[in-house]
C-alpha cells in the first residue's frame, strides 16, 4: 500500500528491498557460477557430460522388476581438450548467466523504482527489453554452443578410435525452448512500461 505521501508503506519498501537484494545475489550467483565454470573447463582434465546411445546400464541386470535399463549422458574426463571445445563450453554456460544478470538488474531497478514511487522510468522498458532478447540468445546460443562444443570432442576422440561415435553422439542439441517463453512475457513486461510511462507523463501534463 501507499502512503499518503505516495510512498509505500514500511512493510512494502522492507518487501522491496527483500526482492531487489534477491535479485541482485542471484545475479552475483550466476557470476559465481561462470568463473567457476572456467575454472572447471579450462582446468588440466576437465570432465564434461556427454550424450551417448545404445548404452545399457547392466549393473541394473538382476534387479527384480527391471526388464531394461539404458543411459542418456556420461561424464567424461578429456584432459586433451581442444581450446575451440572449452570455449564452447564456457560459452553454454555464460550466456544465460548473462541473460540472468540482465533480469536481475531490471528487477534490483524495478524495485529500486517503486521505493522512490517512479515505477514507469524509460530505463526500466529498455532494460527488460535487452534482457528479453538476452534471453533468447542466451538460451539457445548457449545450448548450440555446448552441442558444438561436444562434437569437437567427439571428432578428436573419434579421430584417435574410431569406435567412439557409435557410443558418443557425434552431434546432439536438445533445445529447450522454455526460456524463450519467459522472454517473451519479458517483452510485453517492457511494452506495458513504456506504455505505462507514456501515460504517467501525459497524466502529468494535465495536472
Amino acid at each position: 500500500m501507499l502512503t499518503r505521501q505516495g510512498r509505500p508503506s514500511l512493510a512494502d519498501g522492507i518487501a522491496l528491498g527483500l526482492i531487489a537484494t534477491g535479485a541482485v545475489s542471484v545475479a552475483i550467483g550466476a557470476v559465481v557460477a561462470v568463473v567457476t565454470a572456467a575454472f572447471e573447463v579450462f582446468g588440466a582434465a576437465p570432465t564434461v557430460s556427454m550424450p551417448v546411445h545404445d548404452v545399457e546400464l547392466t549393473v541394473l541386470d538382476d534387479v527384480p522388476g527391471v526388464s531394461a535399463a539404458t543411459v542418456d549422458s556420461a561424464l567424461v574426463t578429456v584432459p586433451a581438450m581442444a581450446g575451440g571445445a572449452r570455449w564452447m563450453l564456457l560459452l553454454e554456460t555464460a550466456l544465460p548467466a548473462l541473460a540472468t544478470v540482465a533480469l536481475c538488474a531490471g528487477v534490483w531497478w524495478l524495485g529500486v523504482s517503486l521505493i522512490r514511487s517512479r515505477p514507469f522510468r524509460t530505463s526500466l522498458g529498455w532494460m527488460f527489453g535487452i534482457a528479453a532478447c538476452l534471453m533468447i540468445a542466451g538460451s539457445l546460443f548457449g545450448q548450440l554452443a555446448g552441442g558444438i562444443g561436444r562434437a569437437i570432442i567427439v571428432q578428436d576422440l573419434t579421430a584417435a578410435n574410431p569406435g567412439v561415435e557409435d557410443v558418443l553422439w557425434t552431434l546432439l542439441v536438445q533445445f529447450d525452448l522454455a526460456p524463450v517463453g519467459w522472454a517473451f512475457a519479458l517483452a510485453l513486461v517492457a511494452g506495458l512500461f513504456e506504455i505505462g510511462r507514456r501515460l504517467q507523463r501525459d497524466t502529468e501534463g494535465l495536472v
